[in-house]
This record gives structure tokens, C-alpha cells and sequence, in this order.
């Protein structure tokens, strides 16, 4: 898409001057026609995103979207034009990259298609679970009412990330400040002790066993820091690659979820997801096969997403969801037997809402207790290595003390 400015008339004679995106000159000459404009002036609007917008990180975050999505809602039932609601949007959006995404869906309206196709075209700002539920709500003539229960949903899915991203940043914190401490320690400080007693003892000879320890390992640092460095740069280059592959994704993923601790973090909010994302769009009227389909594709975890498809597979031969989940093992038996009998009551996504909440509050005190307990533990690793390495710098110096008494 490009982005032209325009100079244009209206019937009356009143000049309008603004932006468009269009992917031609001349689509975006049938725009302005289809708004009655003649058109003065049409230019291709010059040079890109400056650069501290580029520093600044000008992509769009959840809370835009949710802010969006709750004042688009809340106008559309207020009986506001659709479009005259995704110009203000635009306007008054204060992401700017956000805003000009929501002026170009804006003109895709404008140009007859519809709402969610429009969005469609912009698949890294509005997924696909966000254009299926905006384009049930346009069948559905509901489209306030699915806006406003979107809004809720991505709330709650931001929420639920902001969670288990908290508790991956403590240890994440703890480590790398630990490595950068001894990394320090070992380049600057340990060789500063090294030559004082080097110049005290004539040579090596005579050092504790810890000491000399330290010393050599601080030696091998300053010697081999630059490979190490590029060692463990390649070292995530190669596991980010085997990642992307789909067999590095599947034992990468499994052997996440059987990880201690983090691995029934990741299960339950797993689960949460799940669960919250199918009733949320069974509720809004998507059938379920697309539900499911839209589902596997948002779980963030192969070895869920193969159970979901699993289960997909199940409803379009006529059976049921719970089965396939729960020969997966990735589900816990309250989960497929509630979901069982949300099937069996036809009260599914009733049923959905309910384990989402559940587990929503089974991530909090999942997240409660793993924070409280790496606190003691990472505090612990931390001071057992300073501990030990301070110790045996200092050991040489009682030696010394005690000769001289």
C-alpha cells in the first residue's frame, strides 16, 4: 500500500486536502471519484518513518488495539456511521502507525468493501481471530455487541501474557546480572589480585586450591572471552533456526511443558488461552470447525495446537471435542470432562468461559508461587558464587596474615 496526498473540490467548492492508501495511482483516483471529489492534486507522499519513530518502537501494542476496539464499539452503538467512527479513530489515535492502519482500513470501507476485509489486509495489526469475530458481528448485525466482548477478550489475553512474561523476567534478571557481575569479577578484578600475589609469593606457587582455581578460570576468560561471546550469540542463532523448523517447534515445545515448575506454568496458561479464544468465538456466532481452525493457530505451543487440530478432526467426523483432548494429555481431566459436558448440555461456550476463568486464576497463583520461590533460590545461586569467589581471593591473605603472626 501506498500513500498518496491529495488536493480535492467538493460539489460546493470547498477545498479538502488529506491522505489515502491505495496500491496504484490510480485506485487511488477512483477513491476520491467515489467520494464526489475532483481532483486538484494527487502526489505520492515522500520518505518513510523517521528515525526516532523507528528508536521509539512505532509498531502497535495490545492496549491500542483494546482502547480502539472499546470507543469503536461504544460509537457503532451509539448509531454513529461507520465510517465517520474510523475517521475519528484515526485521527485521534495516539499511536501513529496505529492511526494510519485504521485511515487505510478507513478507505477500503470507503472503496465498498467490507469492514473485515478491510482489516484483513493488515494481518500484523488485526489477527485472525480479530477479523472473524468483526466479520460475525457484520453478519450477525451485532457488531457493537462483538467489538465490546473483543475488547474484554484481548484485555484478558494481555493480561495473561503480562503474567507469564513477569515471571520469565525475574530469573531472566537474576542470571543475566549474575553473569555481568562475574564477567567483571573474573576480567577486571581477579587479575588486579593475581599480580599482587604474584609480586608477594615470587610466583603461582603456594596459592590455595580455590584461588588458583579462580585465577585460571580468569585467565581463560580474558584469554577466550570474544569466542565465548560469539559462541553463545551462535548458540541462540542455531536454537531460534531449529526452532523454526517443525520439528524443532514440536520437541522445543514438549520439552517446555515437561519442564519443573515452568512447564505447568505454560500448561495452564495454555489452557486458559485456549479455552477463553473458542468460547469467545463460538459465543460470536463463528462455527466451530473455524473456531478451532482460528484456535490451533493462536495456541503458541505445537503440542497444544496438534491436539486442537486433533480435535477438529473429531467434530468433522462427527464425534466429539473432548475425546482427542484428552488422549493428548496436554488437558487436564476437569477440562475434557467439563468440556464433555458442555457439549452434551449444548452449553459449550458457557462451559469455555468458566475453565477460562478458572485457570486465569490458577496462572495467578501459579506465577505467586514461582516468584516466591526463585526469589530464595536465585538469591542463593547469586551469593554462593560471589561468596566463593570473594572467599578465595581473600584466602592467600589470612595464609599470609597467620606466616607473619
Amino acid at each position: 500500500m501506498t500513500t498518496y496526498v491529495y488536493v480535492a473540490r467538493t460539489g460546493q467548492g470547498v477545498v479538502k486536502k488529506g491522505e489515502l492508501a491505495a496500491r496504484s495511482r490510480d485506485e487511488a483516483m477512483d477513491q476520491l471519484k467515489k467520494q464526489r471529489l475532483t481532483i486538484t492534486s494527487l502526489k505520492q507522499k515522500e520518505g518513510g518513518p523517521a528515525w526516532w519513530d523507528i528508536a521509539l518502537g512505532s509498531g502497535v501494542k495490545d492496549k491500542d488495539i483494546v482502547v480502539f476496539t472499546r470507543q469503536f464499539g461504544t460509537m457503532i452503538n451509539a448509531g454513529l456511521p461507520l465510517i465517520q467512527c474510523l475517521e475519528i479513530l484515526s485521527t485521534q489515535s495516539e499511536n501513529k502507525h496505529f492511526g494510519k492502519t485504521v485511515g487505510e482500513v478507513r478507505f477500503e470501507v470507503e472503496a465498498g468493501t467490507t469492514l473485515a476485509e478491510g482489516l484483513r489486509k493488515h494481518p500484523k495489526v488485526f489477527d485472525e481471530l480479530y477479523v472473524n469475530l468483526v466479520q460475525a458481528g457484520e453478519a450477525s448485525g451485532q457488531l457493537d455487541a462483538i467489538l465490546t466482548r473483543l475488547a474484554k477478550h484481548i484485555e484478558k489475553a494481555m493480561k495473561l501474557k503480562n503474567q507469564i512474561k513477569g515471571a520469565m523476567i525475574y530469573p531472566a534478571a537474576i542470571i543475566s546480572v549474575a553473569v555481568i557481575v562475574i564477567t567483571v569479577l573474573m576480567i577486571w578484578v581477579i587479575p588486579v589480585f593475581a599480580r599482587m600475589f604474584a609480586e608477594m609469593s615470587g610466583g603461582k606457587a603456594g596459592l590455595p586450591g580455590p584461588t588458583q582455581l579462580v585465577i585460571d578460570l580468569s585467565n581463560f576468560m580474558q584469554a577466550n572471552i570474544v569466542y565465548m561471546v560469539i559462541a553463545a550469540l551462535g548458540a541462540v542463532y542455531a536454537l531460534k533456526r531449529y526452532y523454526a523448523t517443525e520439528k524443532g517447534r514440536l520437541v522445543l515445545d514438549k520439552t517446555m511443558l515437561k519442564t519443573p515448575v515452568f512447564g505447568d506454568l505454560l500448561r495452564k496458561a495454555s489452557v486458559a488461552k485456549f479455552t477463553r479464544t473458542l468460547g469467545t468465538l463460538i459465543s460470536s456466532g463463528v462455527p466451530i470447525l473455524d473456531g478451532l481452525a482460528i484456535t490451533s493457530r493462536t495456541a503458541g505451543n505445537k503440542i497444544v495446537e496438534l491436539a486442537i487440530l486433533d480435535a477438529r478432526q473429531s467434530i468433522s467426523e462427527g464425534k466429539t471435542v473432548a475425546a482427542p483432548l484428552e488422549k493428548s494429555q496436554v488437558f487436564p481431566p476437569m477440562v475434557t470432562h467439563m468440556i464433555s459436558v458442555g457439549e452434551t448440555t449444548g452449553a459449550l461456550d458457557a462451559m469455555l468461559g468458566k475453565i477460562a476463568d478458572f485457570y486465569d486464576d490458577e496462572v495467578d497463583v501459579a506465577v505467586a508461587a514461582l516468584t516466591s520461590l526463585l526469589e530464595p533460590v536465585m538469591m542463593v545461586f547469586l551469593g554462593t558464587i560471589i561468596g566463593f569467589i570473594v572467599i578465595a581471593m581473600y584466602l592467600p591473605i589470612f595464609k599470609l596474615a597467620s606466616v607473619i603472626n
